[in-house]
């Protein structure tokens, strides 16, 4: 009898904990499966630092409900395709470039204009108060997570050019936009996909980039850079954007949504931080290969502010063309600037 009894309560125990997990396991509902795509190297800072990092974040602070799966170096979307590839659902959340697919996104063209950028602090913090302000509709087929501004865009040629008139006729590799700046210096743009610019420059195939410091050390571009021309008159920012596939999104639970919103918060302020970081680790690499460094000022800074003039007013007559707030939206950045130096 006694041991029918001791039987019986441990049949009723272990049908008491059954069924505690399985009530355990509904009120904490599914769990939430994404797949994040990136054109950064595996080994990156970035990749590691912000990427993988916030992957790891989301899953913490969503106790488990949001897993993600990180996918680098171009592995499940090549860069050019990543923002559409989150609109198909290739991927459910990507890193893309804007500039990667000129007049896909107009407005958002401004912040790489060469509105002199001094750090990445700086442009991150504009790019982000920017997007709150404007909220451009050629993003509304996705969730915007935040916004990342590299740079400031410098020109880095493998020969040193202590003056604006050492660009002239060079082949320079520019992405997109970039390549506006590239013409009215009197340089050659050249489109060159990242992953083939090293051996574009190893080869001779192109006498330099428009590009941000980090990539000295971070593509490892300064193994072939032998100067590098600051010319705070004009720098720009090379724009990244964190989106993700909109049904995706919607189908998270409010409060998930919320606890990722205030993720990216944290992150658009850690990866500004982050880049500057990087571009003054990319300038002492390149030094350390022999780089040299030119600030451009005085008289030469001025004739390179007269030449960028031709590429504001093609973006505000743009602007007008296509009946978008383009002379808001600069005065915005400018006043931002100055608010901010």
């Amino acid at each position: 009898m006694k041991s029918f009894q001791r039987s019986s309560f441990v049949l009723f125990f272990a049908l008491v904990c059954f069924g505690a997990s399985c009530l355990s396991a509904q009120a904490e509902g599914p769990v939430f499966k994404l797949k994040f795509a990136s054109y950064m190297p595996p080994m990156h800072k970035a990749a590691t630092a912000i990427e993988e990092a916030w992957c790891k974040e989301v899953e913490k602070r969503t106790n488990g409900r949001v897993k993600v799966t990180y996918f680098p170096g171009g592995t499940l979307v090549p860069a050019v395709q990543a923002y559409e590839g989150v609109v198909k659902g290739i991927a459910d959340i990507a890193l893309a470039a804007p500039s990667w697919t000129a007049g896909r996104f107009p407005l958002t063209e401004v912040l790489a204009l060469p509105l002199g950028f001094k750090t990445a602090v700086q442009s991150t913090g504009l790019a982000n108060a920017w997007y709150k302000k404007f909220k451009p509709k050629e993003f509304d087929d996705t969730k915007m997570l935040w916004l990342s501004a590299m740079g400031p865009g410098v020109f880095l040629t493998k020969k040193f050019t202590p003056s604006i008139e050492g660009l002239k006729g060079l082949k320079i590799r520019a992405g997109g936009n970039e390549a506006k700046i590239v013409n009215a210096m009197g340089a050659v743009p050249v489109s060159v996909p990242m992953s083939d610019v090293y051996e574009g420059l190893q080869r001779g195939l192109i006498d330099g980039i428009l590009f941000y410091p980090e990539s000295l050390k971070g593509w490892k571009y300064g193994d072939n850079i032998r100067g590098l021309q600051d010319n705070p008159t004009i720098n720009y920012a090379g724009l990244t954007v964190f989106v993700m596939n909109k049904n995706k999104w919607n189908a998270l639970p409010p409060d998930i949504q919320k606890i990722i919103d205030e993720i990216d918060d944290e992150w658009a302020v850690k990866h500004g931080e982050l880049w500057l970081k990087l571009d003054n680790e990319g300038r002492e690499f390149g030094v350390s290969k022999g780089m040299k460094i030119v600030n451009i000022s005085g008289e030469e800074g001025r004739k390179s502010a007269e030449k960028m003039k031709p590429v504001f007013k093609a973006y505000l007559e743009e602007m007008k063309a296509k009946g978008l707030p383009g002379e808001e939206s600069l005065k915005f950045c400018v006043d931002y600037l100055k608010a901010h130096p």
